[in-house]
């Protein structure tokens, strides 16, 4: 394997990790959010649910941000072609991510009911749509994205917002929803007390249960997809150009990609007994959040591994998918970077789980009742 193969490889990698830790950390806030106007119902509750994110919801964000600047500096042409053509659902899912802020910071200032709920159902949205907007994106990977490049590798798209919103890639959001949902109320279960505790608790084995069967139906449905597959050879370590290869198209192409077998059904298998485990294990909050990580970890593992080379298939024209071997940034860029990369995210993880440790225990009545700074 050349040096810049195993750097491609490497790159591929480290974006799956960075959006399972974008899933795992984000999405429990985003969880909480959407469970917020059902699990707590008057506004003690309310507050204390918003507060046992108020402290770690910003650093969890930083993953998306650090996401994005990863694929613009690793993978340009998947950054061109995925924030142009997605551009609509991007910025729909950045307006709801933008209410949560504001929502955090407003709500609290009066004590008008009616202005708290505008706030609360507004942080709600900022918890639905981007988790069923990221997963309808993922959907759409797997259908194949209108669009092509030009002799100058110029991109050229017809998508549109309805395209994107077809019901494979709706199912896939669905998804997405559930699994979050399933972290939120883990932990819920982990930071509250009370009454809290107990319907957060209560709602774990229905979210376990949605994200079971709409798992299921997503795989069902990908089996029988026209997928996607290189024909001939592609040259591993040559420049970028998603031009210079050939590409079929074939039912059932997904799952038989050389790539996803065995680890295909490790990363199913880890995405279903993270649900399981967390339902078996919430009298234990600890042990039920950590298995419930494993979920959003299994799923999106599940999805790379699946459509592995392809980062983003074509169905206008195949050959211009872009794919491991033919997107990413020259070898000396994704050198340097992953030297960046060896320093800084340590450093970042070090200091993610000293926030953690700090804020640990859970969230009280008296620690918002009593509080000026409380949300």
């Amino acid at each position: 394997m050349s040096e810049y193969e195993a750097l491609r490889l490497i790159w591929w990698a480290l974006l799956g990790i960075l959006l399972i830790g974008f899933a795992v950390l984000d999405g429990f806030d985003l969880g909480t959010a959407a469970l917020l106007p059902f699990i707590a119902r008057n506004d003690t509750e309310r507050r204390v649910a918003i507060n046992t994110v108020g402290s770690v919801w910003e650093g969890n964000q930083v993953w998306l941000i650090v996401g994005a600047a990863s694929i613009f500096a690793a993978w340009p042409a998947l950054y061109a072609a995925s924030f142009s053509g997605f551009y609509l659902a991007m910025l729909l899912a950045l307006v709801t991510l933008i209410l949560r802020p504001v929502g955090f910071k407003f709500r609290s200032k009066i004590q008008n009911p009616v202005w708290r709920s505008f706030w609360d159902w507004s942080l709600f949205a900022g918890g639905v749509v981007p988790s069923l907007v990221f997963g309808v994106a993922f959907g759409n990977l797997f259908e194949g994205i209108p669009f092509t490049f030009d002799d100058d590798l110029r991109f050229r798209s017809t998508i549109s917002l309805l395209s994107l919103l077809n019901p494979f890639a709706l199912t896939v959001g669905l998804v997405s929803l559930s699994m979050i949902v399933l972290h939120g109320a883990a932990w819920l279960n982990l930071k509250t007390e009370g009454v809290l505790k107990v319907r957060a608790r209560a709602t774990m084995p229905y979210a376990a249960i949605a994200f079971g069967l709409l798992f299921a139906i997503a795989g069902l449905w990908v089996s029988n997809l026209d997928a996607y597959r290189i024909a001939g050879a592609i040259a591993h370590d040559a420049p970028s150009n998603p031009m210079a290869k050939t590409v079929a198209r074939a039912a059932g192409a997904w799952l038989a990609n050389d790539a996803a077998h065995p680890a295909l059904w490790l990363t199913v298998a880890l995405a279903y007994a993270g649900a399981l485990l967390a339902v078996l294990l919430r009298s234990r909050p600890g042990l039920a959040f950590a298995a419930s990580a494993l979920v959003p970890a299994g799923t999106i593992a599940t999805a790379g591994v699946a459509l592995f080379p392809f980062l983003m298939p074509s169905s206008s024209d195949p050959r211009a998918s872009l794919t491991v071997w033919d997107a990413s940034s020259s070898r000396l860029t994704l050198a340097i970077m992953l030297g960046a990369v060896a320093v800084f995210l340590p450093l970042g993880l070090a200091y993610t789980a000293w926030v953690y440790r700090v804020m640990r225990g859970p969230v009280r009545n008296s620690d918002v009742e009593n509080s000026e700074t409380a949300y």
